[in-house]
């Protein structure tokens, strides 16, 4: 490993804003995050595979009144986003690093208002399906963390990814799809709902002439 990341794991290891093993906080949030973690009631919006935390900060940054979270397993991805908060100085993100199928591990149901899903790994290969982020058993998980009426986005460069999540979601009963579109950028209505922040994959893709896709939905 090189010292550059050794450096970086040490200092997360040393920062309040960074949920990880090892830590006395880790998987002992569950239902505690407003008072234990973020001191206040405000709305909690989660971010699955946050990556450099980009969106997250963006969010938080934007949205002073609510708190976000970014979950990633990497934490080099996660110092980023961490040294990019604490640079802005924001007060109201945080960052946990976990793998996905362990949120309940870590919150309590019906603790989150929002979920955001932005560039995941679109998972190809045919063995690979239960291991997308909008796979049932990944909505699942969304469903029981959500509160009532709570929203989940995705937004993606993947058509397939797409098309996948939105069928998943119509045969889901009780779900209600909001907004989709397979051109973000050419359906300027939803650029309100969507944000306009942009992850490094989403700058890189629309160089590229790649459309974005975006879903909004419920899940009941």
């Amino acid at each position: 490993m090189s010292r550059v990341k050794l450096k970086r794991f040490a200092d997360n290891a040393q920062r309040a804003d960074v949920v990880e093993p090892g830590k006395p906080t880790y998987q002992q949030l569950g239902g505690r995050w407003h008072e234990a973690f973020f001191r206040n009631p405000n709305p909690i919006t989660l971010e699955v595979g946050c990556g450099k935390g980009e969106y997250t900060v963006g969010l938080a940054a934007r949205y002073p009144a609510r708190n976000f979270l970014g979950l990633d397993i990497k934490g080099d991805r996660i110092w980023r986003g961490s040294t990019r908060a604490e640079a802005l100085g924001l007060l109201n993100v945080g960052f946990i690093r976990t793998r996905a199928h362990e949120l309940l591990t870590h919150f309590a149901p019906q603790e989150l208002h929002e979920i955001w899903i932005t560039f995941p790994d679109p998972r190809p290969r045919d063995r690979d399906i239960k291991r997308r982020l909008t796979a049932p058993r990944f909505l699942d998980l969304y469903q029981q963390l959500l509160r009532p009426g709570g929203l989940v986005h995705l937004k993606t460069d993947n058509e397939d990814l797409f098309d996948f999540t939105l069928a998943t979601v119509q045969r889901r009963p009780g779900a209600t799809i909001l907004a989709h579109t397979k051109d973000l950028y050419a359906t300027p209505e939803l650029l309100p709902h969507a944000e306009d922040i942009q992850t490094t994959f989403e700058r890189k893709y629309r160089t590229l002439g790649v459309p974005i896709k975006y879903l909004q939905f419920r899940l009941g």
